[in-house]
């Protein structure tokens, strides 16, 4: 470290990086994680710099060169800040960059943080090295009074990307999005060009001050007053999208105008600390190295999908699961009225989910491509399912993505205590059984009865043996992927409850109903009274309805994709795999052992729970995230639910008795 102190001595008019890019390697440890390292290095750095008064005034020169020479706008401006690229656009561009980065350009100061912190861990370490230590390195550096540095370079470059970010913020404001979800912004005199006006003013006084300190320019303070009113506004939208919905392009737009203010405050703070005295500059050195932290963070995770992903759909994601927990409602059976109806509508989508296995195996026995086998095999199951929502009748499997959603809004309102938390899971968990029980016990019956049928219609068997016992191994598993398989299908029943989730949001964002009854040829053609009613029904059921439709394309196209690829792809449903357990007792003429009964048996239960599993788990998951709620509670509450259960389960599978 004191030879490349020595050579910054005979090189500190450079602006060349090379030796800085040498100095951090020599400071950063092994492992990000290796702290201690670290700081050690960095203290040894200060006693160099404080026992050799000329290495710290050559580093002083050298980091002031490498500085000044480059431009400063761009690192303040879009490090950290979200660009007005679209979604899709920016996440192609990320995954190219991670493969072939873009071409580094010397003369900006943003792209030289990138090769001098281009590990992209960089940011652990000095995020978690102690902010003394490095206050201590920025004094040893600047210890040399006699020899003040001329900042003014810099406050320009700085007051430069103050007036970027507020040019930007403006042309958010004018975004006709953002004009949509918020009317007052065109009714009235709008904050978000109001402010643009003080900071132009604000920068031109300040500007001539540096020239000429005898003259006088304007504090912050009417700038703050007008930022703060620019965020009002944006949480109005926020507020207003749990209404109307939201997409990811306005979630982009508030993201970037948020990042905008906050990084315009910084800027603002850190050029008013430098201006007096010795406290003020203190603070300002302070701002500076929590300002140097954020960008470096920033910079080594600008290329980062999750992180993309997570910020961009974050309002999104909690308005589908919001939307996810309104339907989970009617999945809760909290008496035994509803848990009676529950049991019906369960047995309606019993009975269809039997046919449907039927039609399935009747396509099977077609000559076709796979791709027609998942093209009909897709339309069975799409078709079948969204007929047993339009008949108010319930896919048990369907419920766990919806119930996690609201057992997670349950927790994030924190107005309910343990007890009542513990009550609604309860609820939740009898509910999801006699779903089960109903789906099962008519979907077995069903299938059963169809095969005998067709075999005294036809005088044959409709599966013979072989495939009979090839359905028998399929939900047997010792002997398949069976369970493999469930958990697949489980991903996809989480996706569907995402994907319902969507579409709800998206017909409320979308007016899609509204838009739909402004069609003149329809109102003709089917008169407005009748018109108006299916429009309304679009609304309230369009997220139902898509998640079903998709739901059957995954599950129709799942095995065939495995097939094309050679891979172990395919699916396992729990009523399903009971209806072609039924189906394949059938074609053996009634005639199976006890082993393969209890064999099949564990295998449709195993398939269930890991089909609810999954599905549950991850709804529960994101639904939290969306919220931003801790699991904090969860080993309370499961120890609860456990001594609810050991004094008596009865309550987990039955509703108490209504006096």
């Amino acid at each position: 470290m004191e030879f490349l102190l020595s050579s910054i001595v005979s090189e500190s008019n450079s602006s060349d990086t090379q030796l800085l890019r040498e100095l951090i390697a020599e400071i950063r440890p092994k492992r990000a994680d290796d702290f201690a390292s670290a700081a050690a290095h960095l203290r040894a750095l200060c006693y160099l710099l404080t026992s050799q008064p000329h290495y710290a005034a050559a580093l002083r020169q050298y980091l002031f060169n490498i500085i000044t020479s480059r431009k400063i706008v761009h690192l303040c401006t879009d490090t950290g800040i979200t660009l007005s690229d679209s979604f899709w656009y920016a996440a192609w561009k990320r995954l190219t960059y991670k493969i072939l980065p873009p071409l580094t350009n010397d003369e900006y100061l943003r792209d030289v943080m990138g090769t001098l912190f281009h590990r992209d861990d960089d940011y652990i370490w000095i995020n978690a090295v102690d902010e003394k230590i490095w206050m201590e390195l920025i004094s040893a550096i600047d210890s040399d009074v006699s020899s003040p540095i001329n900042i003014d370079p810099i406050l320009n470059e700085l007051l430069s990307a103050i007036q970027v970010l507020s040019y930007r913020i403006s042309a958010i404001g004018l975004e006709q999005e953002l004009v949509r979800n918020c009317p007052d912004i065109e009714r009235y005199e709008s904050a978000f060009l109001r402010q643009n006006n003080e900071v132009n003013d604000y920068v031109a006084e300040y500007r001539s001050w540096i020239v000429d300190p005898s003259t006088d320019h304007r504090d912050s303070q009417q700038i703050e007053v007008l930022l703060t009113q620019c965020e009002e506004v944006v949480v109005k939208i926020q507020r207003t999208a749990e209404h109307q919905g939201v997409s990811v392009s306005l979630t982009r737009l508030l993201l970037r105008v948020t990042q905008s203010i906050s990084r315009l405050r910084i800027l603002l703070t850190l050029i008013e600390a430098t201006e007096s005295d010795e406290a003020d500059n203190q603070r300002a050195v302070q701002i500076a190295l929590q300002l140097f932290k954020e960008l470096v963070y920033f910079d080594n995770r600008k290329y980062s999908l999750h992180d993309l992903i997570e910020t961009n759909t974050h309002l999104l994601t909690r308005q589908i699961t919001e939307h996810a927990g309104r339907s989970g409602e009617h999945y809760v059976a909290s008496n035994r009225s509803e848990w009676m109806s529950m049991l019906r509508s369960a047995s309606g989508a019993g009975c269809i989910v039997g046919f449907m296995s039927i039609i399935k195996i009747m396509f099977s026995k077609l000559l076709l491509a796979p791709f027609s086998y998942a093209f009909l095999y897709s339309m069975n199951y799409s078709l079948g399912f969204m007929l047993v929502h339009i008949l108010h009748c319930t896919i048990a499997t369907k419920q766990p993505a919806m119930t996690a959603a609201l057992i997670a809004k349950s927790l994030d309102k924190n107005k309910q205590d343990l007890n009542e938390l513990a009550e609604l899971v309860i609820q939740v968990i009898r509910t999801q059984f006699i779903a089960i029980v109903g789906n099962i016990t008519v979907a077995i019956p069903t299938a059963f009865a169809v095969a005998w049928a067709i075999y005294f219609a036809t005088g044959h068997h409709f599966v013979d043996p072989l495939k009979a016992h090839h359905l028998l191994k399929d939900i047997n598993p010792l002997e398949s992927l069976s369970l493999f398989h469930a958990g697949i299908a489980g991903v996809c029943l989480f996706l569907s409850g995402l994907i319902s989730g969507y579409y709800d949001n998206k017909a409320s964002y979308s007016h899609i109903p509204e838009r739909l009854l402004q069609l003149s040829s329809m109102t003709r053609l089917f008169g407005l009274e009748r018109w108006k009613r299916f429009t309304d029904y679009i609304g309230i059921n369009l997220g139902a309805l898509a998640g079903n439709f998709f739901f059957g394309i995954m599950l129709g196209s799942l095995g065939q994709i495995g097939v094309i690829l050679g891979l172990p792809i395919d699916i396992r449903h729990i009523t399903f795999s009971s209806a072609n357990f039924a189906i394949a007792l059938a074609g053996l003429d009634n005639q199976l052992d006890w082993r393969a009964w209890v064999m099949s048996l564990t295998g449709i239960l195993t398939i269930g729970i890991v089909n609810l599993g999954v599905s549950f788990s991850l709804a529960l998951l994101v639904a939290m995230r969306s919220r931003n709620v801790s699991f904090e509670q969860t080993g309370q509450l499961i120890t609860l639910l456990w001594k609810r259960f050991a004094g008596g389960g009865r309550d987990f599978f039955f509703p108490p008795k209504e006096i």
